[in-house]
Formats: structure tokens, sequence, C-alpha cells
């Protein structure tokens, strides 16, 4: 799946996103609100900007990914592996 083929099924009402792979995948400034990313690859990923309040991304792999300015409030992100990840704030998650 690809970041165009994500925004068109979230659009049209698909929520469950369990393992997809996008890794390396350039989704700055879409909304996946309530969206389940469950053990998700989204390794080095560009989420900067997205709007992710309320999502599932239990077990999810964020490593390197960019979350600068993401929307995370109500973010499950138990389990998540997050190292290397530049996190809303700025810093760096070791």
């Amino acid at each position: 799946m690809d970041a165009t083929e994500l925004q068109m099924l979230y659009a049209a009402g698909e929520r469950d996103f369990h393992n997809v792979d996008l890794s390396s995948a350039r989704l700055s400034h879409i909304d996946l609100q309530g969206a389940n990313l469950l053990r998700a690859n989204l390794r080095h990923a560009n989420l900067r900007w997205v709007d992710l309040r309320q999502a599932n991304l239990r077990w999810a792999d964020l490593r390197g990914a960019d979350l600068s300015w993401a929307k995370l409030e109500g973010a499950d992100l138990s389990s998540a592996n997050l190292k290397g990840a530049k996190m809303p704030d700025g810093k760096i998650h070791e």
C-alpha cells in the first residue's frame, strides 16, 4: 500500500490498517484520526503534521519516523518502537 491508497481508503471510511507497510512513506498533512495502525511498519515515514488523534499505534514500528507537529492526543503508542523518532516536541526519542 502507498500513501495515496491509504488516503483514498481512509476517505472512503476504512479505518483498519493493521500490519500495513508504509516504511519511508511520505504521509505529511493527512488525517488518520482514529485509524487502527496496530503493528504497522512506519519506519522512517514522514508523519509531519499528521492527525493521529485516537489512533491505535500499538506495536507499530516508528523507528526513525518524523512525527514533528503530529497530533497524537489519545493515540495508543503502547509497545510502539520509537527509537530515533522525531517527536512533536522536536526531541529525538531514545
